[in-house]
């Protein structure tokens, strides 16, 4: 490691080293640092809330409008059902990634990037990283897809290409969805252990298990990775500034637009080919299943009209390319506790790790206000026909939130490999090896929940 320190005489020099004797300092550094990357965390998760939920209800409202006005067709169907989620699907990761940028902006301008890099070096480099690597894995908690752009920082390249592998390990806020659902599984609520909530419990070891991974298979990369040669750590600590704002709008606007542009074309046609299995079927298939579904139960006393769509749309989704799949699934998921109906949610689930709530909400024909409440009391009340026991108990939970928490399940970010990379090997071999990893863990977890029940 190699530092350079530009000496500038005048007040400038004098705040650097007052300022450098906190954040430079062996344990006022990390507490420092900790506390910005903190406030950069919940920037990214809070402050992007509102203009993601003005995104998503914008197309709501644009496919509500379209479908209102356009006659039933295929292209009715193939805009408000592919087209537009697939648009939506893109732009509503833009404000996560121009406020991740922001921050990360105004701290290289600043001139606190270098210092942050330089008193996470040490620890960084021993598991084979960087230390330009903690920021972008800490952007992962919100959204791997910013982060995994952010590592374009990182100089040398067995280094970046390694950060980029282990970011989507850190448990992003698109799996809290299927957190919740799948902990008020597991732990009814108010539950403790003496003063811990075991709710709160469950979901922070899910974290913590996506951290310990990533550690591991970065410390596997360092030992077997060709190029052994440690990267040249040069670094020089400018003075403390204010950050030019002009500089910072423009490479928010720069990375904002090349997001959109690059990576957003290969979600979109991700999206049309997703739209597509979850549309239609094999022959007849879907009409068929409509008409069974009519047939059953549409005479049943006390069944609304609501009632009888949304068990159409399941009986579809089930007869559907992507039902086949998940129901061609369900042998290998099996042995996870799992039914054909989350082999479908898995299937759809790849569009964006949340989907599996709207997924198992519409199996379930859930027409609660609360989707959440409303799909558990449903899920809790299931029974295995062949067993009588719940279907969907504490080890089919916490089996399917250790699959969630190791798994890549979203297909932007293996977008976004593919787009930093410029190949698809990288992301097939995250794809693959955290799919295996997931099945062996939730496999481990599934048979000592069962065990010890």
């Amino acid at each position: 490691l190699k530092i350079s320190i530009r000496k500038k005489e005048g007040v400038y020099a004098s705040a650097t080293r007052k300022l450098d004797r906190i954040f430079t300092h062996p344990i006022m550094g990390y507490l420092a640092f900790a506390a910005i990357m903190l406030t950069i965390f919940q920037g990214v998760f809070t402050l992007a809330e509102y203009p993601m939920g003005w995104i998503e209800n914008g197309f709501g409202q644009l496919a509500t409008f379209i479908g209102n006005n356009l006659d039933d067709g295929f292209f009715r169907r193939i805009i408000t059902g592919g087209i537009l989620p697939g648009l939506s699907g893109v732009l509503v990761f833009l404000p996560q990634i121009a406020i991740l940028f922001f921050f990360i902006s105004v701290l290289e301008d600043s001139g606190y990037m270098v210092r942050a890099s330089f008193i996470t070096d040490k620890i960084m480099r021993r598991i084979g990283l960087n230390g330009r690597s903690v920021i972008p894995l800490i952007g992962g908690f919100a959204c791997a897809i910013p982060s995994i752009m952010a590592t374009r920082s990182i100089k040398n390249k067995g280094e970046r290409l390694a950060t980029m592998f282990v970011i989507p390990l850190m448990s992003c806020s698109a799996r809290l969805p299927v957190y919740v659902l799948l902990v008020s599984l597991a732990v009814p609520k108010g539950t403790h252990f003496g003063p811990i909530g075991m709710q709160s419990f469950i979901m922070t070891l899910a974290y913590f298990a996506g951290i310990l991974l990533a550690i591991v298979i970065s410390i596997f990369i360092k030992i077997y990775r060709k190029d052994k040669a440690h990267s040249e750590f040069v670094m020089e600590l400018p003075p403390y500034q204010l950050p030019r704002m002009q500089t910072v709008w423009t490479n928010v606007l720069h990375k904002s637009k090349e997001f959109v542009t690059e990576a957003g074309k290969i979600i979109m046609i991700i999206s049309l080919v997703l739209w597509f299995l979850s549309s239609y079927g094999p022959g007849n298939s879907m009409e068929m299943a409509k008409t069974e579904t009519i047939r059953t139960l549409g005479k049943v006393e006390g069944m609304s009209k609501t009632n009888l769509e949304a068990e159409i749309g399941a009986a579809q989704l089930k007869a559907s390319y992507a039902g086949i799949m998940g129901q061609w699934l369900e042998p290998a998921i099996k042995p996870l506790g799992y039914d054909w109906k989350t082999g479908i949610a898995l299937v759809s689930s790849f569009a964006a790790r949340e989907v599996f709530v709207g997924t198992m909400s519409t199996l379930f024909s859930n027409t609660g206000s609360n989707e959440i409440e409303g799909i558990r009391s449903k899920m809790k009340a299931a029974v295995n026909p062949e067993t009588g026991k719940p279907l969907y108990g504490v080890p089919y939970a916490l089996s399917l939130i250790m699959f969630y928490a190791f798994a890549l399940q979203c297909m932007s970010t293996l977008a976004v490999m593919k787009r930093e990379t410029g190949s698809w090997r990288l992301p097939i071999i995250q794809f693959i090896g955290f799919g295996i990893i997931a099945w062996l863990a939730a496999f481990a977890v599934y048979r000592a929940a069962l065990f010890f029940s």
